[in-house]
């Protein structure tokens, strides 16, 4: 299954990402910093919903793919379907 996304999506996506690229690299500096353990936790708290958002958009935008293409047999649209569940069920 490829990666096909509109480039508003991908776009929204790769900002999601790149916000959590920054807040790893904030909870990394407070981690070296000795700052409070509970500050540390809201963070990376706040780090795993930005990639488990960014995870289910991908998920998202492959479900409106795959019910888009009604060409496919049914045993390949469940078999993708199936993949799709796996890769969900993987962020929950």
């Amino acid at each position: 299954m490829e990666l096909q996304m509109a480039a508003d999506e991908l776009a929204s996506v790769l900002n999601r990402l790149r916000r959590a690229q920054g807040q790893i690299a904030g909870i990394i500096r407070m981690i070296e910093e000795g700052r409070d353990c509970e500050d540390v936790i809201t963070q990376l708290a706040a780090v795993s919903r930005a990639l488990d958002r960014a995870g289910f958009a991908i998920i998202a935008t492959g479900l409106q793919h795959c019910m888009a293409e009604g060409d496919r047999s049914l045993a390949d649209r469940e078999q993708l379907r199936a993949r799709l569940e796996k890769l969900f069920l993987s962020l929950a």
